[in-house]
């Protein structure tokens, strides 16, 4: 007898169709791709058997490139036209990568690009780091495709937490260009707890260190019965492996005497300055040999110990991090339950050291910190996918920094605090501030100073056709939206009249490590600055308005006040001015009192005038309540 196959309400495919999906770890030094067989991630190889793919990329000419070894193996070869670490660059201007020195790629501004976009001079033209990315993302998705017999429904693509809008939104773009649909931009440290959690049926409090080859994340997590609750993330968007490599790479320059190498020399002292690095993870010294172009040796010995010195106040830099996420999440050290290290670069002796003495307890490290984020995001694509499994669990993840509107004074008004839950939706509502007001601008930014001109612009948008009004009159809902990704839209709309403004932000180029840090450290350093500060401008904005607000009261009702009167008010008027140019809350708001008590009476006689106006003419029986 032939079994009888049931297809759920919805259900365009048969009911028990497994659905092509998979989780991709797009990183600074090597990218994987994973997918979910018979219940347990698992990590694609390619044809030779080789897991992760370099991200590297090579450009040959206009139409030809290579991706992966092939390219890593000719940087040295040709390392203006080959692009290593591009994730570094996502979502970012020049400004905002600092030296570019450094690296041994020719930057250019393309004119034709979006304000700020980095773009790489190649023998290919000019390419932008989500061209770049999106050569890699192909090289993945063939590779699923032969792996798995079919093509994708979609795929997760992994991202450091503390990447910004900008730099989502490239990631989103380049995996659009390689044909990718995009289920979920999930953050690397809380793939890496779904991975750890499912593994090892894990609960309790832990915290996700990850550091790879370009950035740096502290995730806390509470993990309870399939729940994957981020409580606070912090960390460092442009540290990683490839600074330990610089680090090496400038003791060379110093031990050998050596100035403005050119691109070749560069990225030969590089690539041999990250295998020192690793050979140092299991070996108390490496050799460094290497001939340069102009013909001169470099021979040279680096030990642990020197090493660790000269690359200590990089890891120190990944502790102050974790001090604030903990803070964030009120949790002090002795509440953590385990520590899950993630990344390459967390094999360094020193760093596990470090962190296992900040923790008190050894860091777990029983799954490869290499595949481990691939593996988590394995699982959340088989899920978004529709693919039935054995577990049912939750996952509930947050955004880096607040996200707020301008108000009167460029004031921020946050809206969505940093490390709420997401996807979120908040509302507010706000009104005009003037008579006759038709139109509102909406300036949205990002960060968590009290003002404007210490927070990040990331939109500005502007609500028109809104019905004159007198200030204050008109309601305008601002509302914000984040969605899984971590992308934000931003909705205005005036209640009585339903007029509506939208917008998907998009700016064109990220925040540096620089402005992120400095976001959250002046947060607290200047909170009661900020506090003063913003308590100034609020008074202000309310001496403004009042004094505009007496001044039309007289104008229309001069009748009402005796000559002494107008004179009382006047003087008040010009002492609250005055008290707006001393920068003192306290003596403004003291003025303001003033201000108000001397036009109580004029108040008064005005609301008279009203209520006789109103009552003009008729009888006691027109106001009986009916």
């Amino acid at each position: 007898m032939a079994l009888l196959q049931i297809s759920e309400p919805g259900m365009s495919t048969a009911p028990h169709q497994h659905r092509l999906a998979v989780g991709i770890d797009l990183g600074t030094t090597n990218s994987l791709v994973a997918t979910v067989r018979n219940g347990i991630s698992t990590v694609l190889n390619d044809e030779q058997g080789r897991a992760m793919l370099p991200s590297v990329v090579r450009y040959l000419d206009a139409e030809e490139l290579m991706v992966g070894e092939a390219a890593q193996r000719s940087q040295s070869e040709d390392p203006t036209n080959t692009i290593s670490s591009v994730k570094r660059f996502m979502g970012r201007g020049l400004a905002d990568i600092g030296d570019i020195s450094r690296f041994p790629y020719r930057f250019i501004d393309d004119p034709n690009a979006k304000v700020g976009q980095v773009q790489l001079r190649t023998v290919a033209g000019a390419k932008s780091p989500v061209e770049v990315s999106a050569e890699i993302l192909k090289v993945l998705r063939v590779r699923a495709e032969a792996s798995l017999g079919g093509e994708l429904v979609g795929a997760v693509i992994t991202v450091p937490a503390y990447f910004d809008d900008a730099q989502r939104q490239a990631t989103k773009d380049a995996a659009r260009l390689a044909g990718l649909n995009v289920l979920r931009l999930l953050n690397e440290p809380t793939a890496a707890a779904i991975a750890y959690g499912l593994d090892n049926a894990a609960e309790g409090l832990y915290a996700v260190y990850d550091l790879g080859g370009g950035t740096f994340d502290i995730s806390i997590l509470r993990l309870s019965r399939g729940v994957f609750e981020v409580l606070a993330t912090n960390g460092d968007s442009a540290l990683g492996g490839d600074d330990f490599d610089h680090r090496i790479f400038c003791w060379l320059l110093e031990k050998n005497t050596l100035s403005a190498l050119p691109p070749q020399d560069i990225r030969l002292l590089l690539t041999h300055a990250r295998a020192a690095k690793e050979q140092l993870t299991e070996h108390d010294e490496a050799r460094i040999t290497a001939v340069l172009s102009t013909g001169a040796l470099v021979d040279n010995v680096l030990n642990q110990a020197t090493f660790y010195e000269i690359s200590q106040n990089l890891v120190q830099r990944t502790l102050q991090p974790l001090r604030r996420a903990l803070r964030d999440a009120a949790l002090k050290i002795a509440d953590i339950n385990g520590v899950v290290m993630v990344g390459g670069a967390t094999r360094m002796p020193q760093v596990q050291r470090a962190v296992g003495e900040f923790f008190g307890q050894t860091p777990l490290t029983n799954l490869d910190p290499d595949k481990v984020v691939a593996l988590g995001a394995a699982i959340q694509a088989n899920l978004l996918a529709g693919n039935r499994s054995g577990e049912d669990w939750l996952l509930l993840d947050v955004i880096p920094l607040s996200l707020g509107i301008e108000t009167m004074g460029g004031l921020a008004e946050k809206l969505i605090p940093r490390n709420s839950t997401i996807p979120t939706a908040r509302a507010q509502e706000f009104t005009t501030y003037k008579d006759g007001q038709t139109a509102m601008s909406i300036h949205v930014v990002q960060g968590e100073r009290e003002l404007i001109s210490d927070c990040r612009s990331l939109a500005k948008f502007e609500l028109r056709g809104i019905p004159a009004m007198v200030a204050g009159a008109a309601r305008i809902r601002v509302t914000f939206q984040v969605d899984a990704d971590g992308l934000l839209s931003v909705f205005a709309r005036e209640m009585g009249s339903g007029v509506e403004a939208t917008i998907e932000v998009k700016p064109s180029y990220g925040l540096s490590d620089a402005e992120i840090t400095r976001m959250l450290q002046e947060s607290g350093q200047h909170a009661r600055q900020d506090m003063q500060a913003r308590a100034l401008r609020e008074q202000q904005i309310e001496a403004r308005q009042l004094i505009e607000a007496v001044q039309n009261a007289m104008v229309q009702d001069a009748e009402l006040l005796s000559a002494e009167q107008c004179k009382q008010i006047d003087e008040q008027i010009t002492l609250v001015q005055a008290a707006l140019e001393q920068q003192d809350a306290m003596h403004l708001k003291r003025a303001i009192g003033a201000l108000n008590e001397v036009t109580v009476s004029f108040a008064q006689a005005r609301m008279d005038k009203s209520v006789s106006h109103a009552l003009s003419g008729k009888n006691i029986s027109d106001l009986e309540v009916k």
